[in-house]
């Protein structure tokens, strides 16, 4: 007897419970990727990378190599970005969404990846830093203090806009 995809995934017991919560992680993970893309595509490479020229996402070497690495960064953040929105629209062809939820996850996507910007690149690595040649611990403070905060309201947000349970 021939099974579409989604019966075959979904366990017996609570089909259609198993189903929305599948449809929730989506919509999660569809915010949590996108949020991450544009931290990394528009916030961190446009702005400091590009306007500022602060730095570059790898600082260790000469410029050409720098430049390069940048524009990886940008393949990156735009690749993940479109995952979200292919996501996204994978759960708004199934359901509508619900953008509350969603939005909670692109700012905790925003916050996740800047922290781990913040935490691996800049301070464990050392592959490149936010600013060269002035006093890092203001810019750190900053940077790393912001992310843990937008991730806390990201995560607040979740937890406020998650859906009801059918027990």
């Amino acid at each position: 007897m021939a099974t579409s995809d989604s019966a075959a995934s979904v366990p017996a017991g609570r089909p259609a419970e198993r189903g929305v919560i599948d449809l929730d992680r989506r919509t999660v993970y569809s915010g949590l990727l996108f949020g991450a893309g544009i931290a990394a595509s528009m916030i961190d490479l446009f702005i400091f990378h590009l306007a500022l020229h602060w730095h570059h996402f790898y600082d260790r070497s000469t410029t050409e190599v720098a430049l390069t690495a940048d524009g990886f960064f940008h393949a990156f953040g735009w690749f993940i970005t479109i995952w979200g929105l292919f996501l996204l629209a994978d759960v708004r062809r199934r359901t509508e969404v619900a953008w509350r939820r969603w939005a909670a996850a692109v700012v905790t996507g925003v916050g996740l990846l800047q922290l781990l910007d913040g935490v691996v690149d800049h301070k464990v690595l050392r592959i490149h830093q936010i600013r060269y040649d002035v006093d890092l611990l203001p810019y750190d403070v900053a940077w790393i203090g912001s992310a843990v905060l937008l991730v806390l309201v990201g995560l607040l947000l979740l937890r406020r806009a998650r859906p009801p349970s059918s027990s």
